[in-house]
């Protein structure tokens, strides 16, 4: 199997990219694909720990940390997630974080890249 490297760059609320991009990086984990995901921009509030769900509204954490445990390298834009007061010190479990160079260096060595949002 290759490796996939998803680039999310979500914007304001109303933006399905993060949804469809975590979609993606599902369907390619099942199978069997090694996927790194990067976040940037508004989509790095799927790092934040402490989040909870509520009905009929988009809520990523549980699915994301799923795909971890499956072996999903997720990375936040550390610039975007400061910028947005999303710290180091309220970042979860296992959610990297790193300057754009990690996404450029993933994106490299990967057998296919996908770079979603940006609108």
């Amino acid at each position: 199997m290759g490796k996939l490297t998803i680039g999310c760059f979500s914007s304001l609320v109303g933006s399905m990219s993060l949804d469809f991009s975590v979609k993606l990086a599902s369907a390619a984990i099942e199978k069997g694909h090694k996927v790194d995901f990067w976040v940037s921009g508004n989509a790095t509030m799927l790092s934040i720990k402490g989040q909870r769900a509520f009905k009929d509204y988009s809520a990523l954490m549980k699915p994301v940390q799923e795909l971890m445990g499956k072996g999903l390298s997720i990375t936040a834009c550390e610039a975007c997630a400061e910028a947005r007061g999303y710290h180091k010190d309220n970042t979860i479990e296992n959610f990297k974080r790193h300057s754009m160079d990690w996404y450029l260096a993933s994106a490299f060595d990967a057998d296919r890249v996908f770079h979603i949002g940006g609108e």
